[in-house]
């Protein structure tokens, strides 16, 4: 505390030094501002480059391109036909399941209509997958299909670009979903959960909505490779050191849906430049197509194990009973049923010498008791 009056010499001196100090921290807040953007600016690059980082992979995984991919087991074998075989195109005709060309018109190409027995078999096919898994301890979901594109980039997939797979919504920062695996993981974001209710189990129905850029050229005629359909997908967030339980139980389920239809498949360990950004390890089921006389090029399911490359991103952890820290959970996911390539493979696999295709046994109580699907008309 001053005492006395001031000399005006010295008042001067006290009044310059108050000044210089009030611009000084003026200043400083105008720095920090300064920094502060900075700030924000290089972690966004930071985030953006740390995202272009894939996961690890499992020491077992085969290492190279897809031909290197490892078959795991063969189920079933080639069924023989006696009569000329028709793919799920010309039978999807023949038996008025499908309209592409009204839905080319409406939509544009690789949409579709399904129709008469091919809506009741896609009900049947997501309704008899959900009882099943839900056996299993799956707790049953339908999601939202729209989401925000930072839960599609948290999930590891790219919402933006010249070779994404998501459709953006124009003006907003919103996509659809391309798998219920992206709103499922978002579930649980930024949440510590009790180790207590580890695992979490979920089977998901969704519509799916794919642009399928960089597509062309493969197997796309028909049901392969089209911009919406229907799929269960199962989705598991576990203790670390139990992930790799769960993706061995994640494929035999997978396993045992497809046995149980009598389709023929092999499962492969995917190599390691056919993982994608967020897998540590996938195993792919493909089936046999009559129809192309060969395994599908695509797979009609896979399974991954993440590990925390998702739950890190989407800031999904648990509290260990005996310790005080919390630690990142492990997601995995599993497409239980992708409704239009297991229409392919029914359709093509089930076909009979009459034109009719038979209905496999488990899925008859879904669809009213139905055996068979004739043909509507026959051609000369």
């Amino acid at each position: 505390m001053m005492k006395g009056k001031l000399e005006p010499s010295e008042r001067l001196k006290f009044i310059e030094k108050v000044l210089n100090h009030s611009a000084s921290g003026k200043n400083l807040k105008e720095a920090l501002a300064s920094f502060e953007e900075d700030l924000v600016k290089l972690s966004d690059e930071l985030q953006q480059e740390a995202q272009s980082i894939p996961n690890m992979t499992h020491p077992d995984v085969p290492i190279g391109g897809e031909d290197s991919s490892a078959v795991r087991k063969k189920v079933g074998s080639p069924r023989e036909f006696s009569f000329s075989v028709k793919d799920h195109l010309q039978l999807g005709k023949e038996l008025d399941l499908f309209d592409f060309d009204a839905a080319a018109e409406v939509s544009g190409s690789k949409f579709y209509y399904l129709k008469n027995e091919a809506v009741l078999l896609e009900m049947a096919l997501v309704n008899w997958t959900l009882s099943q898994v839900m056996q299993k301890g799956f707790t049953p979901l339908i999601t939202p299909e729209i989401v925000r594109s930072s839960i599609v980039e948290k999930c590891g997939f790219q919402p933006r670009g010249d070779n994404t797979q998501a459709y953006s919504i124009e003006g907003s920062d919103q996509c659809l979903i391309g798998t219920a695996e992206i709103p499922v993981g978002g579930v649980h974001m930024d949440s510590i959960l009790a180790e207590t209710v580890l695992p979490l189990k979920y089977a998901a129905f969704s519509h799916c909505f794919r642009t399928e850029a960089g597509a062309a050229g493969l197997a796309t005629r028909g049901l392969y490779r089209v911009h919406q359909f229907s799929k269960v997908e199962m989705f598991v967030l576990c203790r670390p050191d139990e992930s790799d339980t769960y993706h061995e139980e994640l494929i035999t389920i997978e396993e045992d849906l497809f046995s149980s239809l009598g389709l023929h498949y092999k499962t492969l360990d995917m190599a390691s430049e056919d993982l994608g950004a967020p897998a540590y390890r996938k195993f792919d089921v493909e089936a046999w197509m009559p129809g192309l006389g060969r395994y599908g090029e695509w797979q009609i399911s896979s399974a991954s194990n993440c590990t925390d490359y998702q739950s890190r991103r989407l800031g999904i952890r648990y509290r260990p009973a005996e310790l005080a820290a919390s630690k990142f959970v492990h997601t995995l996911n599993a497409t239980a049923c992708a409704v239009p390539r297991m229409m392919i493979c029914l359709l093509e696999n089930n076909q009979q010498e009459d034109g009719s295709v038979i209905i496999p046994e488990p899925l008859r109580p879904f669809m009213g008791g139905m055996e068979v699907i004739l043909p509507k008309h026959h051609t000369g």
